[in-house]
This record gives structure tokens, C-alpha cells and sequence, in this order.
């Protein structure tokens, strides 16, 4: 197939922010997990789909299927609604977690991220 340019598992995304392997990378509804280290303008490969263990908000619980949502400024998964500089729907719990737990097992899902709420809550 003359047309295919990737699978679409991993994306090739230049980077506006530095990144470590194994953080969450956001540009718009493009969410993934960085493969590799970058700094601002690297090209890295990023998984968009999968289950990741992300780290949460401690005092935020999550039951199986729920949406997961990610506080950008804080590196780390919330369960409140997202509020702005926030993200909604990154994707949804695999496994509970509870309040006091550190990590959250959550499952990508592709293009439903959306900015959060300018109002916030």
C-alpha cells in the first residue's frame, strides 16, 4: 500500500515540552507515552495506544472503566472534572485504584482527550 505511513500505535511527535521515557506527552487530542528522553523540538516516538501504570493524584480514586483525566501542570492522573491547563480523557481506569494509591493502570484512548474546562472544578 503506497499510502500507509504508520500503523498508528506510535507516533513520531516533535515535542514542545522536554519529555522522559515514560511520561505522558499532550499536544491536543494527541496523548501518548514517550518512548524515549527529548527536549523541545526532538523527534521521539510516543505509544497512543496500550495501558500504562501513570501516576495520580493520591487522594483521587478510581474504579474499573472510569474516565481518567491529567493535570498537565502536575504529571499525574485526576478523577475531578478537568479543569483548565487540565486534560479530559486521556483514557480510562483498567484496574481500581484507590485514594493513597500513587499509580493508576489506565488504558489510551486515542483521539478523545479534550481540553478541560476554563470554569474548572
Amino acid at each position: 500500500m503506497k499510502n500507509a505511513h504508520q500503523d498508528g500505535r506510535v507516533l513520531d511527535v516533535t515535542l514542545t515540552t522536554d519529555a522522559k521515557s515514560g511520561e505522558l506527552v499532550v499536544e491536543g487530542k494527541l496523548v501518548g507515552v514517550a518512548v524515549t528522553d527529548g527536549k523541545v523540538g526532538d523527534l521521539i516516538a510516543v505509544h497512543v495506544e496500550g495501558v500504562f501504570l501513570l501516576p495520580k493524584l493520591p487522594a483521587a480514586s478510581f474504579t474499573v472503566g472510569a474516565s481518567v483525566n491529567w493535570d498537565a501542570a502536575a504529571q499525574q492522573a485526576i478523577s475531578a472534572a478537568a479543569g483548565a491547563d487540565e486534560v479530559a480523557n486521556i483514557g480510562f481506569a483498567v484496574n481500581a485504584a484507590d485514594a493513597g494509591d500513587l499509580n493508576v493502570h489506565v488504558r489510551l484512548t486515542p483521539g478523545t482527550a479534550e481540553a478541560g474546562d476554563a470554569g474548572g472544578a
